[in-house]
């Protein structure tokens, strides 16, 4: 082998060896924290069983999003938001208020994780608690309902982010919660409003 035959293939070597770094070096840039903060459209499915026609109304809520990657395509997310307060109708009337708290923890798989645009499935568990139920008077004297203080269920989504810095992120996410309120008339079970919401939002992340 001559001298120009082995530093040619000293050479493709070397280049051969730096497209292979590229992608690690680049993953190794990234770090294993990404807050992300979201505005939320929260949309129920309001599915009920009681008899009542009751459903809870839509909003838009705030929420804060806390992502360790465990792995580059391998992460957990936190969701937390603050205490959510809804209208309890029944049909087109209001008969009272509740708040609900819904964190919810999912593991997430991102598909393109060195890429710009970088999607990503999740599923996940949620567990919703209810707080300062009311009832209005009249509803309160003629069923003494209450509502169970907690819900457990599963969570699934989607979604993406865009890099537009080193560490700044534009974030696309939908998630379908499973969110169950068990009634009672009575203090005997009436039936369950199964909320069910599909959870919109848009916002920016930070990873470091």
């Amino acid at each position: 082998m001559n001298k120009t035959t082995a530093l040619t293939r000293l050479a493709l070597a070397a280049v051969a060896a730096a497209s292979l770094a590229a992608p690690v070096a680049s993953q190794a840039a990234d770090g294993p924290w990404l807050v992300r903060a979201r505005a939320v459209n929260l949309d129920p499915a309001n599915k009920d069983s009681t008899g009542l026609d009751l459903n809870v109304n839509s909003k838009v809520i705030p929420e804060l999003d806390i992502s360790y990657f465990f792995t580059p395509n391998i992460a957990a997310e936190l969701v937390l938001t603050v205490p959510q307060k809804h209208d309890i109708k029944a049909g087109d009337t209001k008969i009272g208020s509740l708040k609900h708290l819904p964190p919810t923890l999912s593991v997430q798989y991102h598909f393109l994780p060195t890429s710009n645009f970088r999607p990503y499935v999740g599923v996940g568990v949620n567990l919703t608690l209810f707080s300062d139920v009311d009832f209005d008077p009249a509803v309160r004297a003629a069923l003494q309902p209450s509502v169970e203080s907690k819900s457990f269920g599963m969570a699934y989504g989607a979604g993406f982010d865009y890099k537009l810095t080193e560490q700044v992120y534009l974030n696309v996410d939908v998630k379908k919660v499973h969110i169950h309120a068990k009634v009672k008339a009575f203090g005997e079970d009436a039936g369950t409003l199964k909320v069910n919401p599909v959870l919109f939002g848009i916002g920016i992340g930070y990873r470091f």
